[in-house]
């Protein structure tokens, strides 16, 4: 069983996500970090509390982290994942928000990295600020985790962003901590959007849930990014950003990857959190991130699809 941290901000796909790791029965989950991004840290929290009750898992701590970036003002994106973060679903779940553990998440990190060091791999599915708070605080963090696997970035796909034409989300919503976590030394694997947005769940994929604990909340809680992907690209359905971070953990082989050095754009308006890839070694550098380069996206889904068939709820 892997030791797992999962750092959240928890809107469609980071719930979805969420209920991969928890029912994959391959990962020890040692406790869920939250963070400010797609909904405010309230929502995250809430909307994080409620996935687990659901799930069944309330035991696993969620641990409140940084309620805005390290410099820029929050950014959020209802469009995508409605007013709550999950499309209205799981709404008359009633959970207690103030019942979190007395510990700031970037502290929470800190701890169990160097509790379990060379044995702890961050999933890092919202924007970057938790952990280059932990990195400020304790640089020798970056030498005690086996592994960090962020959800975020495009490298090879320019011009293809989905908040800036350069730039995705969780980076663009606080690159200067992209950028302190790029430069830590972190052993770090980058899924970008040049591979999640290959993995689309369709309405026909929810409808092999059927029958199951999980159809209605995964049929609704997409609903309005299934929309929104629909009027926005032709296709009713819903990319699995996060999910397939968690995948790339359960079963590396998902994914082709190589290594180069990568930086995080911080100053221009036109780019600001674009992930630039020296496929060229132009620069010279080290390579600093491991990058995801091709999917294995139908084995993807049906991995997805299986692992929420085959639970005990």
């Amino acid at each position: 069983m892997e030791k797992i941290i999962l750092d959240v901000d928890t809107g469609i796909d980071d719930a979805l996500a969420i209920l991969l790791a928890v029912e994959s029965g391959k990962l020890d989950l040692l406790g869920i970090t939250t963070v400010n991004g797609n909904v405010p840290l309230d929502y995250v929290i809430k909307n994080t509390k409620k996935v687990l009750k659901h799930a069944g898992k309330e035991s696993i701590n969620v641990y409140k982290g940084a309620n805005r970036p390290i410099l820029i003002e929050p950014f959020h994106e209802y469009s995508v994942h409605g007013d709550d973060g999950m499309g209205g679903a799981l709404k008359s779940v009633e959970v207690d928000t103030e019942d979190v553990p007395d510990i700031f998440a970037p502290d929470f990190i800190i701890e169990q990295a160097k509790r379990h060091q060379g044995e702890l791999t961050l999933i890092m599915v919202g924007p970057l600020t938790n952990l280059a708070l932990a990195i400020r605080k304790e640089p020798l963090l970056a030498t005690w985790v086996k592994q960090v696997v962020v959800m975020g970035g495009l490298v090879s796909e320019a011009g293809k962003g989905n908040t800036l034409p350069t730039s995705e989300f969780n980076i663009y919503a606080d690159a200067e901590a992209a950028k302190i976590v790029f430069h830590s030394g972190i052993p770090l694997k980058l899924v970008s959007l040049d591979v999640t947005k290959k993995t689309i769940i369709t309405s026909k994929d929810i409808e092999k849930l059927k029958g199951t604990h999980y159809y209605d909340f995964v049929k609704e809680c997409t609903a309005v990014y299934r929309k929104y992907s629909e009027e926005n690209y032709g296709i009713n359905g819903c990319a699995l950003h996060d999910p397939l971070t968690v995948g790339v953990v359960l079963d590396p082989t998902l994914v082709k990857t190589a290594s180069y050095f990568v930086d995080v754009e911080t100053k221009s308006e036109l780019s600001y959190g674009q992930t630039i890839c020296d496929f060229g070694n132009l620069w010279g550098k080290e390579p600093n991130v491991e990058i995801c380069l091709e999917v294995d996206s139908e084995r993807f889904i049906s991995m997805f699809i299986k692992t929420l068939k085959n639970t005990n709820n």
